[in-house]
């Protein structure tokens, strides 16, 4: 037997229960709510110990933990199961440390961006800004908001780092993943910067989809389903070819996943996504759908889409938009991206499967998280 069987068999006997035990998703997503509560409660609790005039950074940061589908963590948790460990709530807490970095990710985004909504609340450069009582309404105010919320996503990255540290697994464990933190950190800071940096106004210039897919894989796919994955794989001490399978699975997966929300940013309703239809559109970014109405759109139809683009009102604004997406092929063609990714990371789980490498409730739950990341309207 060797040192990782070895250690695999022991897991179980370890914690005290049998090893392979299927967790149903929901109920890991409230493990997960429940250690991401007791953390922010007492960190928070702490911040506004140092002075009152902390509370709102303090309510703020609870209400960016509460929300979420807790998806980066669950694929975490599942790396550590397909590695042959069993379910602890040392691992739990390790995982739901993916979600700090999402957090952290999602409020400098939205100050990038100039997003007004997220999650169907104000976002947090808005909610951070000083009461209008205090402060000038006017640009010192606004600036007064987005350095709060700046602040506040480099706590909820430093949160990250303390909670998986902190989690209760043995350090040897934590080392075998610590280096990909570095990476995961790299590839995601270097997506949002390729974003910035292919963002043009208006409809002219070349576009190639290529350049929108790169963005989406390291922005989104690759923080979102794959490190995630090896984090908790390497937790477990998973062999190299298991890394392998979930890359293989995961990066399709994660653009999958970016595709789908790029096309519910236009196509989705705002009850359903908390967000508005219009943020993209607003800010002319480089997603894979508009790369594609740019490369497949008729001379006339780069003429509307420029209009649109530019335009800042009108009511009729986003159905225009719309109409060109459909109307060049380009929502078709994202839609079958997604679909043509999504086989591939089914067949990789399935072929994983019948080698071995994955067991069989490990696979269900790869493909049910499959489901949950593709299957969704917000």
């Amino acid at each position: 037997m060797t040192a990782f069987a070895a250690d695999r068999a022991g897991a179980g006997a370890r914690h005290g229960r049998p090893e392979q035990t299927a967790v149903p998703l929901s109920a890991l997503k409230t493990r997960i709510d429940h250690e991401l509560g007791v953390f922010a409660r007492d960190e928070t609790a702490l911040l506004e110990a140092i002075d009152p005039e902390l509370k709102p950074l303090g309510d703020q940061l609870r209400s960016i933990v509460s929300r979420g589908k807790r998806l980066r963590a669950a694929f975490c948790y599942w790396g550590w199961r397909a590695a042959g460990r069993d379910d602890g709530d040392d691992v739990v807490r390790a995982a739901a440390a993916m979600e700090l970095v999402h957090a952290a990710a999602v409020v400098h985004d939205d100050i990038i961006d100039h997003s007004p909504v997220r999650h169907g609340l104000p976002t947090a450069h808005l909610a951070l800004a000083p009461p209008r009582k205090e402060w000038p309404n006017g640009p010192g105010r606004a600036a007064a908001g987005r350095a709060l919320a700046l602040l506040t996503g480099d706590l909820l990255i430093s949160w990250a780092g303390q909670l998986f540290t902190d989690c209760g697994l043995p350090s040897g464990y934590l080392n075998r993943a610590r280096p990909l933190w570095a990476t995961l950190a790299r590839e995601l800071v270097a997506g949002e910067c390729l974003e910035v940096l292919r963002t043009r106004p208006g409809a002219d210039g070349a576009a190639d989809p290529r350049d929108s897919l790169q963005i989406v894989r390291y922005k989104t796919a690759k923080y979102t389903v794959e490190h995630p994955l090896h984090i908790g794989a390497l937790l477990g001490g998973a062999p190299p070819a298991l890394l392998a399978t979930f890359t293989a699975y995961g990066v399709p997966l994660g653009e999958a996943f970016q595709l789908r929300d790029d096309l519910l940013g236009v196509f989705g309703t705002p009850g359903a996504t908390g967000k508005s239809n219009l943020d993209d559109i607003d800010g002319a970014r480089p997603t894979v759908l508009l790369a594609l109405m740019k490369q497949l759109a008729s001379d006339g139809e780069r003429r509307e889409l420029r209009e649109v683009l530019e335009r800042r009102s009108g009511a009729q604004r986003l159905d225009r938009f719309r109409e060109l997406a459909e109307r060049t092929g380009a929502r078709r063609e994202v839609e079958d991206l997604i679909a043509a990714r999504a086989e591939s990371a089914a067949e990789v789980v399935d072929a994983a499967l019948t080698a071995g490498r994955l067991a069989p409730h490990v696979a269900t739950a790869l493909h049910e998280l499959a489901r949950h990341c593709l299957a969704r309207a917000a």
